[in-house]
């Protein structure tokens, strides 16, 4: 195993200048906080959610601080509750006009062996997980059906690829969003919408310290090649990607930013 310290971040180049994002779970440290970021570095205006409202004005009073008061919004946002998915994507839609990229990073984690599981824990992570991806996406697809065009990312797992004890119920999850992408890429591409997905493994940051175990972080960051977890930004960086130009003939992918796909 190659032990590589984390590189050096990698400025904006104006990928997504002039374009509408929204960014659900966006409220912090982790993939949707470093994504929102990423998005405004490279031009963007984006309209941030999460469930934690406190949370999520305190990221986004920060991030128009550093990038003004016009790049950034917040919509608070549980997309478990239809109504509120709904007045989120009217929002995004009344305020900027149109709507061009969409980032569906809300999910829920846990940890349970399937023999005492309840229904409420494997319920509750589906919800969140898979239909919350589904209620946002049929909800902008319906948006950039009108507008004749756009770019929706969701963040998978690669436990949706490979099994790990304890998160049948988030593994399942996020084998739905990967073929929730996949459906959703044939049927959009006749109205010009690209759906792809990014699937990582291990992205470290605050929260997930808090609710992970130190050993099952350590045997994740031993699993992968290059001997070290995933910053936030570096996944965000391949959703960057996937929301641009320079991915136009890409649709229906799920795209491992991990060494951990098998």
């Amino acid at each position: 195993m190659t032990d590589v310290e984390s590189p050096a971040y990698v400025p904006g180049h104006g990928l997504l200048k002039g374009r509408t994002a929204v960014v659900t779970a966006a409220a912090g440290a982790g993939i949707g906080g470093a994504t929102a970021r990423r998005f405004l570095e490279e031009g963007a205006r984006v309209l941030i959610s999460d469930a934690h409202a406190g949370r999520l004005e305190e990221y986004a009073a920060r991030l128009a601080g550093e990038f003004g008061g016009t790049s950034v919004t917040a919509v608070p946002c549980d997309v478990t509750d239809e109504t509120q998915v709904r007045v989120l994507f009217e929002t995004a839609a009344a305020e900027h006009g149109r709507l061009d990229v969409v980032v569906n990073n809300a999910g829920l984690g846990g940890t349970a062996d399937l023999v005492d599981m309840t229904d409420e824990q494997w319920s509750r992570v589906l919800d969140v997980t898979l239909n919350g991806t589904f209620r946002c996406t049929r909800a902008a697809l319906r948006l950039m059906r009108e507008s004749g065009g756009g770019v929706i990312v969701n963040n998978a797992s690669v436990v949706g690829w490979r099994a790990q004890a304890g998160q049948a119920h988030y593994a399942a999850a996020k084998a739905g969003v990967m073929a929730l992408t996949r459906c959703a890429a044939l049927e959009a591409a006749g109205y010009g919408v690209r759906v792809n997905a990014v699937s990582p493994s291990l992205a470290m940051h605050p929260h997930l310290v808090k609710v992970t175990s130190a050993e099952l972080l350590e045997e994740l960051t031993a699993r992968e090649a290059f001997g070290r977890h995933a910053e936030p930004w570096e996944v965000a960086n391949v959703i960057v990607f996937l929301a641009s130009g320079y991915s136009s003939y890409m649709t229906g992918e799920v795209v491992a930013v991990s060494s951990q796909r098998a």
